[in-house]
C-alpha cells in the first residue's frame, strides 16, 4: 500500500514544486551554486533581545514542561496589545485570541474545526496552497475564484455565493497577498465583510505579511471594519515580521465562536509551542520595534536592487508595494513553456531558483514567484546569470 491509497491523500494534487525541488537538489549535489529565490524563508537574523529572552526562559526547568495549547496568557495579551496599537482593534485575549503554530497550522486547524464533508469554501486563485488544501483535507470543496486583482476576486465571490450549491460557508482573503503581492484598502474589507454577512458565511483573513510594506499606508486589518468580528477571523504570524519562521508561532483573532472551535480542535492535537518560544514571542510583540523597521528597509532595498538589476538583464518586473515577493510574468519568449518548465530551465541555465506560479493555482501558471531572501550581492550575481541566460535564449527576429 502506498500513501496515495489513503482517501485524504488522494484528494491532494501532485505536489507542483516537486519537480523543481528535485532538480535543485540534483544540481546542488553536483556542486552548482543555486541562488535560491524559491521559498519565502527569511534569512535575516532574529533580533537579539528575542533570542536572549528565549535562552533565558529555556534555562528555567519548569518551562520545559507541556505548555498551553491556546497560548500562555502573557502571549495572548501581547497579541491583543499589538492589534490595539497597530490597528486600533480591541480584542479579548481570553475569548478572541488563540496562539497557533504559525499561520499555516492556524488555517489548517481552523479548516478542521469548521468544515463538514461537502462544505463549500471560496478561495482566491492564485493563492498560498493552504488556503485551499487545508479545507480539502478537512473534507470540504473549494470554489476557486480567479484573483489577478482584488476587484476581480470580490466580483467573483458575489457570483460564486449566488450560484454555489450548497451555499459556501466561508471565504478566504490574503492581503498583502502571497504570491501576488497585491494590497487592499480598508474599503475592500468593508465590501468583503458586507458580502460575507449578506450570504451568511465566515470571512477568514490571512495577514502573514502585515508588516512588510514599502509605499503608501500600512496594510489594514479586516478586523478594523465595524462588526467584522461577527463573521471574521484573521490569522497572523511572527514568522516574517521578526524572521522567526522556524519558531512556529502565530495567532488567530476575531469571532469568538470560531476561536472557541479552533481552540477545541487544538486542545486535542497539540500542547502549544514550546513555552520559551511563546515567551520570546511576547517579548517580540511587547519590545522595541525598530528591528521591524530595519527588516522592512532591508526587504525594500533588496526589492529595488532586484527590479533594477533584472531590468538591465532584460527582464522587467512589476514593483510590489508590500510582501517579500515579486510576482513575475514569464518573459515573452518563454510564455509558451508554462511556469514549471520555465523555472527548470532558469535553474539549469542561470542557476536561479524561483517558485513556479502553477504551484499557487491554475491562474498562476503564467508567473513565477521571486522571494527576497538573498542578499544584494547574490541578487546582482543572479542578474548577471540571468543576462547570459536570456541572451542565449533570445527570441528569433523576423529576419532569422
Amino acid at each position: 500500500m502506498s500513501a496515495s491509497d489513503f482517501h485524504k491523500i488522494r484528494r491532494l494534487p501532485p505536489y507542483v514544486f516537486e519537480e523543481v525541488n528535485k532538480l535543485k537538489a540534483r544540481l546542488r549535489n553536483q556542486g552548482v551554486d543555486i541562488i535560491d529565490f524559491g521559498m519565502g524563508n527569511p534569512d535575516l537574523p532574529v533580533p537579539q533581545h528575542i533570542v536572549e529572552k528565549l535562552c533565558e526562559t529555556a534555562a528555567k526547568p519548569r518551562t520545559n514542561r507541556y505548555s498551553a495549547s491556546r497560548g500562555i496568557p502573557g502571549l495572548r495579551k501581547a497579541m491583543a496589545g499589538y492589534y490595539d496599537r497597530r490597528f486600533g482593534v480591541k480584542l479579548n485575549p481570553d475569548t478572541q485570541i488563540v496562539s497557533t503554530l504559525g499561520s499555516k497550522e492556524g488555517f489548517a486547524n481552523l479548516a478542521q474545526a469548521i468544515t463538514a464533508p461537502g462544505d463549500v469554501i471560496i478561495s482566491p486563485n492564485p493563492s498560498y496552497p493552504i488556503h485551499a488544501f487545508g479545507f480539502i483535507m478537512a473534507g470540504g470543496v473549494i470554489r476557486s475564484i480567479e484573483a489577478h486583482s482584488p476587484e476581480q476576486y470580490l466580483s467573483g465571490i458575489s457570483r460564486a455565493a449566488r450560484h454555489s450549491v450548497p451555499p459556501p460557508i466561508a471565504m478566504v482573503t490574503c492581503y498583502p497577498a502571497n504570491p501576488s503581492a497585491q494590497t487592499v484598502e480598508l474599503d475592500f474589507y468593508k465590501d468583503a465583510v458586507a458580502l460575507a454577512k449578506k450570504h451568511e458565511m465566515f470571512l477568514l483573513s490571512d495577514m502573514a505579511y502585515s508588516e512588510i510594506y514599502f509605499e503608501g499606508d500600512p496594510p489594514p486589518s479586516v478586523l478594523q471594519v465595524d462588526g467584522a468580528t461577527d463573521v471574521c477571523v484573521e490569522v497572523n504570524t511572527l514568522s516574517k515580521t521578526y524572521s522567526m519562521a522556524g519558531f512556529r508561532v502565530g495567532f488567530a483573532l476575531g469571532n469568538e465562536r470560531l476561536i472557541a472551535a479552533l481552540a477545541r480542535v487544538k486542545s486535542y492535537l497539540d500542547y502549544g509551542a514550546y513555552t520559551p518560544v511563546q515567551v520570546a514571542a511576547a517579548a517580540a510583540l511587547n519590545g522595541p520595534q525598530d528591528c521591524v523597521e530595519e527588516m522592512r528597509s532591508t526587504y525594500k532595498q533588496r526589492r529595488d536592487v532586484l527590479l533594477d538589476s533584472f531590468a538591465k538583464a532584460g527582464w522587467t518586473l512589476p514593483k510590489p508595494s508590500a510582501s517579500m515577493f515579486v510576482w513575475a510574468p514569464l518573459p515573452e519568449q518563454f510564455k509558451h513553456l508554462g511556469s514549471i518548465e520555465f523555472a527548470k530551465r532558469l535553474m539549469e541555465g542561470a542557476e536561479i531558483a524561483v517558485a513556479p506560479g502553477a504551484g499557487f493555482g491554475e491562474y498562476g501558471d503564467g508567473f513565477v514567484r521571486i522571494a527576497l531572501v538573498e542578499n544584494e550581492q547574490r541578487i546582482r550575481q543572479a542578474a548577471r546569470n540571468l543576462k547570459r541566460f536570456l541572451q542565449s535564449n533570445a527570441a528569433p527576429t523576423a529576419a532569422e
